[in-house]
């Protein structure tokens, strides 16, 4: 991914206007933006890269230079996209793009400043569940780990709390670099934004600012969770020096059936019926994830056929509604037949007559038409 020109990285002409970057810079960040990939690495990088590029092709002069030159002719501008910076330092840097693009509603970077935390306020988790759990809904405990601001330091990293401002900054936080009349802002390479710097390190915290705590909260899993699904329980990440607290989201493994598959709001079961059963026709008790149905089996059930049972699935977990059971046939034959079933079944097979033998009568032409063919 680090090696594909710009133009492939958001998925546009290179001849393409302003309006159709910035509109592809939205889909692409959207889709990998940190708030809805938590601890997705590859998103991340990919976020950086999708960022990285449209901070040069918005740029009238980069794009100039970039078409001509490639990134090599960037290089020669100063311009090293975000090589060497921290993932919390990019997202520093990328705020502005993103109050003017989105016009703001993310978190990440620019709250971390606001609350003054050295960390994001929202967590993730991950919790395993049963496929009942997950189809009826159930209450469980979850035990992590949140941060909370360092006492001793109050929350700055700093011995005693006390931090300076820093120099190489003046304390903005952003250090400028004019390039003919176009001026660029970056994050601050010494203190990373916050325009402070620590003298001395706090040796309760270690310079980090916060200490980890680890406590269990009460997970209320909703009827009709599905793999993969997240929810938020309001106040229990992370708590910022100034007392806001980030949310935890917690993401649902469900474990599989041995039975029932799920498929979005519906269940499928297979079902074993005997060849005889199939032929004759029979009603067969099937379970459900509410109990016992029957199921009629037609004369001459065909293998894989399918038996909808309406309002028997999986309730949605945003309207409520039922989905269905899909009971589908797995047609069984005997692994092995003693002498006396096989004479009963030839009996049967010669009492259908011709009818028994359905190939005979399909192939009679094609047998004809192949003689043809090797008449001289």
């Amino acid at each position: 991914m680090a090696e594909l020109d710009y133009y492939e990285i958001l998925q546009i002409e290179r001849g393409c206007s302003q309006e159709e970057i910035k509109k592809a810079y939205r889909k692409m960040a959207l889709k990998y933006h940190p708030d809805r990939n938590p601890n997705d690495k590859e998103a991340e990088e990919k976020f950086k890269l999708v960022n990285e590029a449209y901070q040069v092709l918005s740029d009238e002069n980069k794009r100039s230079i970039y078409d001509r030159y490639g990134k090599a002719g960037l290089e020669g501008q100063g311009f090293h996209g975000f090589e060497g910076q921290s993932y919390e330092d990019i997202m520093d840097d990328l705020s502005a793009i993103f109050e003017s693009v989105f016009g703001g509603g993310f978190t990440g970077a620019r709250s971390r400043k606001r609350s003054g935390a050295k960390y994001n306020l929202d967590l993730s988790a991950q919790m395993q569940i049963s496929f009942k759990e997950a189809v009826f809904g159930t209450e469980k405990k979850l035990k992590y780990r949140y941060k909370k601001p360092c006492e001793a330091c109050r929350g700055t990293g700093a011995k005693d709390g006390t931090v300076k401002q820093c120099e190489y900054c003046n304390g903005q936080g952003q250090v400028y670099m004019r390039q003919g009349f176009m001026t660029y802002a970056q994050t601050c390479p010494r203190c990373h934004g916050s325009g402070e710097v620590i003298a001395q390190k706090c040796p309760k915290c270690d310079g980090r600012g916060y200490e980890e705590v680890e406590t269990t909260v009460t997970v209320e899993i909703p009827e009709g969770v599905d793999d993969g699904n997240r929810l938020r329980i309001p106040g229990a990440g992370n708590i910022a020096p100034d007392g806001r607290r980030g949310d935890l989201y917690v993401t649902f493994y469900v474990e599989e059936d041995e039975h029932f598959i799920r498929h979005g709001d519906d269940i499928y079961l297979e079902v074993p019926v005997f060849f005889t059963q199939a032929v004759l026709g029979d009603t067969i008790e099937i379970p459900t994830l509410r109990g016992k149905k029957e199921l009629k089996l037609n004369q001459g059930t065909k293998d894989k056929e399918q038996f909808v049972f309406r309002n028997e699935g999986v309730r949605n977990v945003h309207s409520g509604r039922l989905g269905n059971l899909i009971a589908q046939v797995r047609l069984v034959y005997p692994k092995s037949l003693n002498e006396k079933q096989k004479e009963l079944l030839r009996e049967l097979q010669e009492s259908f007559g011709i009818e028994s033998k359905p190939h005979e009568s399909i192939f009679e032409s094609a047998f004809e038409k192949i003689k043809g063919w090797f008449k001289k």
